[in-house]
């Protein structure tokens, strides 16, 4: 009996000296011990990163593009939200021009359902501009634009010449793959996409030109604070 206590108590001993190691391995990787110092440092790694990854979220997100509104004379309005990252210049030229109140009391003379809605000519006949050109920010002109041609995306009219756009644009009421590549697209509505629709199907005379004129009473942008520099120009 003396030896079955011993054996007992031996046992024990054994058992309490393996749950001792086996507690002091399941510790490591929070104290950092040999074995684990990768993941230890990949995990302090990660923390000393993460507030400057918060920052650049903040930033990000405080970053705002400039918003467009158009007033329409009927009360209606259409935001557009710009994006100088896919077309720098042109967004550059489309706040100068706007800032200069050259839009305001202009008329979209050229609507096509199924396609797009056309403004922007002082003229109100398509053949108007401001006096100069810009370089067209398409990849078919040598400038890496990726902003496709879908319903609600502002982009620029031109001739056949590639350099040709001044102040005249459109707005996509249906998707145009066709035009990717060839025609600089630099915001999209985000709101009052309904009044775009309702242009385009107003009834039109010759040259897709509305019978009642689509007269946008003020045209105005908001840059959150930020100054956008005159466009660099080609003069016609």
């Amino acid at each position: 009996m003396l030896l079955n206590r011993t054996r007992a108590i031996t046992f024990f001993t054994l058992m309490l000296a393996v749950l001792l190691i086996v507690a002091g391995c399941g510790n490591k990787p929070s104290t950092g011990q040999s074995g684990t110092a990768d993941t230890t440092k990949s995990g302090q790694e990660t923390n000393k990163e993460a507030p400057k990854e918060n920052s650049d979220s903040k930033k990000s997100s405080d970053s705002k593009n400039p918003i467009v509104t158009i007033e329409m004379e009927s009360g209606d309005s259409i935001e557009i939200e710009l994006y100088p990252d896919k077309a720098p210049n042109t967004v550059n030229n489309f706040i100068s021009l706007v800032n200069k109140g050259f839009y305001d009391g202009t008329i979209f003379h050229r609507v096509i359902p199924g396609f797009m809605i056309q403004g922007g000519d002082p003229q109100g006949i398509g053949i108007g501009g401001p006096g100069y050109g810009i370089k067209g920010e398409f990849a078919k002109n040598g400038v890496e634009n990726d902003l496709k041609h879908t319903e609600g995306v502002l982009s620029m009219a031109r001739s056949q010449d590639p350099n040709s756009a001044g102040s005249q644009f459109f707005i996509m009421v249906a998707d145009a793959p066709h035009l990717d590549g060839d025609y600089a697209a630099f915001g999209k509505v985000i709101k009052g996409m309904e009044i775009a629709q309702a242009i385009v199907n107003v009834p039109t005379g010759a040259n897709d030109k509305p019978e009642k004129d689509q007269k946008m009473k003020k045209v105005t942008v908001n840059t959150f604070g930020v100054t956008y520099p005159e466009p660099e120009k080609i003069q016609s």
